[in-house]
């Protein structure tokens, strides 16, 4: 799998698209004044504690209180244990309110950033992200990636094991080695072993020193982040079309990344970085419902805030030699596509995907092991079903961020988000009940409907008996105004 990153940069603007095999696979857009705050850490206060949800609200300076659910507190272990996140999910929990209290300050790290209307995910198990390992402050546990071969794994934990061990590092806390640092020599270990460190007592004491709902470590902005977490051994090249970035890049890299910072390019072409791979016409499909597929068939994306539903259809794909292949052969090439449309889009929570029908038990295994082998690709955590006796596939993928559409787009503001609205003829019949009703209270001269100019042009024409007769019928004169500025479903009635 070849794989190139693209960077563009801008002063308000930085944009990342990784492409495979010449197709962009995902796109990570930050944006100078809204920077994620997943991995920051706060010297947050509790507000509120809600022993029936076993959670609270934390206070860390933003515009919607945090959340903190009793899951993702921290509880001491003893005996060298995995930390929480690792423990068995059945072990009894403390309950929330013996452990948290209002006004309390407490140290937290965000590990979601807030979505929609939903604040912040809290946990108050720190941990603190290098370029080899992983910091776990309040633990003594030494672990490796499950990424990892199993049979490297226990070799690679009693090394690095030593290597906390020296009191030359500091001393203190546990640590979990990374994907990326498999291959890594004792000395470039023992380096990250000591920066993480040094990061981390100056947490601790901005601790002190600062006062609630206060920023103690912001991570890494989006640039530092590619090198340090979307570099693979696959990654071919890394360009950015800014010369400034490029060396700030090169020496970030150079000092924290080396292996990734050797593959890092300026990109000189007047022609925009990201006409390259038509990166930009592939967003903008992205951010559509309908998804086109080579064969003629196609998918239909729906995005809602409890889960995404994804449509599979033949369309005019005829080129099978029988119904039952043409509809293999489509659900195979849409295994493809949804993986990447998930992994474009930032797609998160849980996904439902309506395959076509298939009656064959083999041609469902074929799809199925395809769906999941194109998901193996992609960095965040997946989990898929099988086939349900309706035929569809439920899966989740880990959502700690804001989806593409989220990030770019907002709700309509004719529609408000619902993708339709009601017709110049039911705005009408609104708009005839709604003076009836005003007529019954109030005893103007006149009434004077102001509306958008198809509606008002409708009750000039077709509905113009229906208005005469209501006038009529209550006896005062009904005018109308047209006002270009007024959605379709926008109307006001004023009594004059």
């Amino acid at each position: 799998m070849q794989q190139d990153i693209l960077i563009n940069w801008s002063p308000q603007e930085t944009r990342v698209a990784v492409v495979e095999h010449g197709a962009v696979q995902e796109l990570h857009v930050e944006r100078t004044l809204e920077r994620g705050l997943v991995g920051n850490i706060y010297l947050g206060k509790v507000s509120r504690v809600l022993p029936g949800m076993q959670s609270a609200f934390i206070d860390i300076g933003l515009e919607r209180a945090a959340f903190l659910h009793v899951a993702d507190v921290w509880q001491r272990n003893e005996g060298g244990e995995p930390p929480m996140a690792m423990r068995n999910k059945a072990e009894p929990l403390v309950p929330i309110e013996k452990q948290v209290f209002e006004g309390q300050a407490l140290m937290v790290q965000v590990i979601k950033d807030p979505i929609g209307t939903k604040g912040a995910r809290l946990s108050t198990q720190i941990s603190i992200a290098g370029r080899l390992l992983v910091f776990l402050p309040q633990d003594d546990h030494v672990g490796v990636s499950q990424k990892i071969p199993l049979n490297e794994r226990e070799a690679l934990r009693t090394r690095l094991q030593t290597l906390v061990g020296d009191k030359s590092t500091g001393g203190g806390g546990g640590f979990i080695l990374r994907t990326n640092g498999e291959d890594a020599s004792d000395e470039e270990l023992s380096e990250d072993i000591a920066y993480l460190r040094k990061t981390w007592a100056g947490i601790r004491e901005a601790a002190l020193r600062q006062p609630p709902k206060s920023l103690l470590y912001q991570d890494l902005n989006l640039l530092q982040r590619v090198l340090r977490d979307l570099v693979s051994e696959h990654t071919q090249s890394i360009r950015i079309d800014s010369k400034e970035q490029f060396a700030v890049m090169q020496t970030f890299g150079k000092e924290f990344m080396p292996a990734a910072a050797a593959k890092l390019q300026l990109y000189k072409m007047e022609r925009p970085i990201f006409d390259l791979y038509s990166i930009d016409e592939d967003v903008a499909r992205a951010l559509g419902k309908r998804v086109d597929l080579k064969s003629g068939g196609y998918l239909i994306v729906d995005q809602t805030e409890a889960l995404t539903t994804i449509d599979v259809n033949t369309g005019g794909y005829v080129g099978a030699r029988n119904f039952d292949d043409t509809i293999f052969k489509t659900n195979l090439e849409a295994a493809g596509a949804i993986a990447r449309q998930l992994r474009l889009r930032n797609l998160g929570g849980i996904v439902i995907v309506d395959f076509i029908d298939m009656v064959r038990e083999d041609h469902q295994s074929a799809v199925l092991s395809e769906f999941r082998k194109q998901l193996a690709r992609d960095r965040v955590k997946t989990m898929v079903g099988g086939f349900s006796q309706l035929g569809l596939v439920e899966m989740t993928r880990k959502r700690t961020r804001e989806s593409l559409a989220h990030m770019l787009c907002e709700p309509c503001p004719t529609c408000m988000g619902v993708g339709q609205v009601k017709t110049s003829r039911t705005v009408c019949y609104e708009i005839l009940r709604e003076v009836l009703r005003e007529a019954r209270q109030f005893n103007p001269r006149e009434f004077k409907v102001i509306a958008s100019p198809k509606v008002v042009e409708l009750f000039l024409d077709e509905e113009s008996q229906h208005l005469a007769g209501l006038s009529d019928f209550i006896g005062k004169p009904i005018s109308l105004h047209a006002e270009s500025d007024m959605g379709q479903e926008q109307y006001d009635i004023v009594l004059i």
